[in-house]
């Protein structure tokens, strides 16, 4: 696949400026039909297509724990997603439909070829991993995939960034809060209809979203002296430092990671140490959060001080191995009964200490975040789970634990607040109001691959929507927020992000390393 040219039209495509203008008056006929918004019917002899809309997700009202949350009432959602379209699509048919997985996606297919009347598919990612869309798409006809954000972006990403490395060439896509923004992509399925090419109903798509995303205005950040350490002395320090991993029963050393070193410890030993902590001690933990909080709801004292014990149980397996960071896979630990309290405000406070907590027993994110507190000389980075608005040039970065000392153990401390986990509302974690105005830096490294993944935005806002992660820093992307879809197949949903312009010192510590650096955007 090519990846030089510009991202104009469709993400996906090496396809440049002028050969988009090129294009025939049909696609900017088309291009033109979408962008207005009191769009009715030009051409009384085409009729309208028909549309299924395919809304991907487990159920009508989630019963389980997953993004938005669990409990979620998705029917107030679809009613409103398909009567903007009925009202606003004139002459159109949609025809809404649920589907949850693979076979439900082949029993639409059958059931559209035995009509023959279906004209293509608004696909609406609604919850993260439904396999969906990647049926539908097989068909052959015009193809929407849409993000419901805050319920189905991780899947969203990653499959739609598979569909641009493929460069499928029926599968346009909006990722975008604004229902305007999806109304000005479903007007473009009329193209076809008119005699249009799959290619020219992509360009107009692209172009639609293109013509609606914010120009990136040029903003300076706001000042943050930072002083990082040498490229050598950070290698150095790298090699002897040490990742807990705690995801299972194995214990032993695993593969490093650009020098970090992986020790497997079993949840046994986790949740041994959880049953031994000190009480008094856990106690005073809990004290000093509920104080230092600008907020604590839905936590009880007994969760907050079982929570506490849970830090204390992180700081003494750390002393036990000599590491300087931890990760556990908290859900499917909680879940299965191995630990009985979440390691999110544990983290919260190891981070702000200058060590590292890190979530899902995410390997590869832990290892970054140690890199990147070493690279800062203490400052924390946090694992997040992306989600891109287009409308307002953003990306968001979204979970559920973030420290609130962005700039170190003896930096800016900014408010946070202690609520439940957010996708089954049981526990403790965190959101943290951070920083805005600054810089940030996010990042992957990837021993496989020998590769750094890289981009940088400015912090420009704090999302407090109850869907999904409590902790949402929006950024504005530096560089082509277009590019940014591309990555999310190969590199997977999570990104470490941290305060400072780092792209210096990275460049530096991969020309030590020997790896290369990946811009995404």
């Amino acid at each position: 696949m090519k990846t030089t040219g510009s991202l104009f039209g469709c993400a996906g495509c090496p396809m440049n400026r002028r050969h988009f203008l090129a294009r025939g008056a049909l696609a900017a006929g088309a291009v033109s039909a979408a962008l207005w918004p009191d769009w009715t019917d030009a051409a009384e002899s085409v009729a309208k297509p028909r549309i299924r809309i395919v809304y991907c997700l487990h159920g009508a009202k989630q019963d389980r724990p997953d993004w938005p949350n669990k409990g979620f009432d998705f029917e107030p959602v679809m009613e409103r997603v398909t009567t903007a379209l009925r009202r606003r699509c004139k002459g159109y048919e949609f025809v809404p439909t649920l589907a949850a997985g693979e076979e439900d996606a082949k029993r639409i297919l059958a059931e559209d070829k035995a009509q023959a009347g279906i004209d293509g598919y608004l696909v609406y990612q609604m919850n993260c991993w439904n396999r969906v869309v990647q049926t539908l798409a097989g068909a052959g006809k015009p193809v929407i995939y849409a993000d419901f954000q805050f319920g189905g972006s991780g899947g969203f990403l990653v499959y739609n960034a598979a569909f641009l490395r493929a460069n499928a060439g029926n599968v346009a896509f909006v990722s975008s809060s604004e229902m305007r923004d999806l109304l000005a992509a479903v007007k473009c399925f009329e193209l076809t209809k008119r005699g249009g090419s799959l290619a020219d109903f992509q360009d107009a798509v692209a172009h639609a979203r293109a013509k609606a995303t914010p120009t990136a205005v040029k903003v300076s950040a706001k000042s943050d002296p930072l002083r990082c350490l040498s490229a050598t002395e950070c290698q150095k320090r790298m090699k002897e430092s040490r990742i807990l991993a705690i995801r299972g029963q194995e214990s032993g050393p695993a593969e490093e990671i650009a020098g970090v070193k992986v020790q497997l410890v079993p949840f046994s030993e986790l949740n041994a140490a959880w049953q031994a902590a000190d009480k008094d001690e856990a106690r005073g933990v809990a004290e000093v959060w509920t104080k230092s909080a600008r907020k604590v709801v839905g936590v009880s004292r007994e969760t907050l001080e079982s929570s506490a014990a849970m830090y204390l149980a992180q700081k003494a397996l750390l002393k036990r191995y000599g590491a300087s960071g931890i990760t556990v896979n908290c859900l499917g630990g909680f879940y299965g009964g191995h630990i009985h309290a979440y390691p999110c405000l544990g983290f919260h406070q190891l981070n702000n200490e200058g060590l590292i907590g890190g979530c899902e027993c995410d390997v590869r994110s832990a290892a970054t975040m140690v890199i990147g507190t070493l690279l800062t000389q203490g400052r924390p980075g946090y694992i997040s789970d992306p989600v891109i608005d287009t409308s307002k040039r953003q990306i968001i970065y979204a979970h559920c634990v973030a420290p609130n000392k962005a700039f170190g153990p003896n930096g800016m401390v900014n408010p946070f607040e202690i609520l439940t986990h957010s996708e089954d509302r049981q526990g403790a974690s965190v959101r943290s109001l951070l920083p805005t105005g600054y810089m940030t830096t996010s990042l992957e490294f990837d021993q496989g691959r020998r590769e750094i993944l890289f981009h940088r935005a400015l912090a420009v806002a704090n999302d407090a929507d109850d869907r999904a992660c409590r902790t949402k820093l929006c950024g504005e992307p530096v560089g082509d927020i277009e590019k940014l879809f591309r990555m999310w197949d190969l590199w997977g949903w999570h990104r470490v992000t941290f305060y400072g312009d780092l792209k210096e010192p990275i460049y530096g510590l991969a020309d030590t390393l020997g790896w290369k650096v990946v811009e995404e955007a």
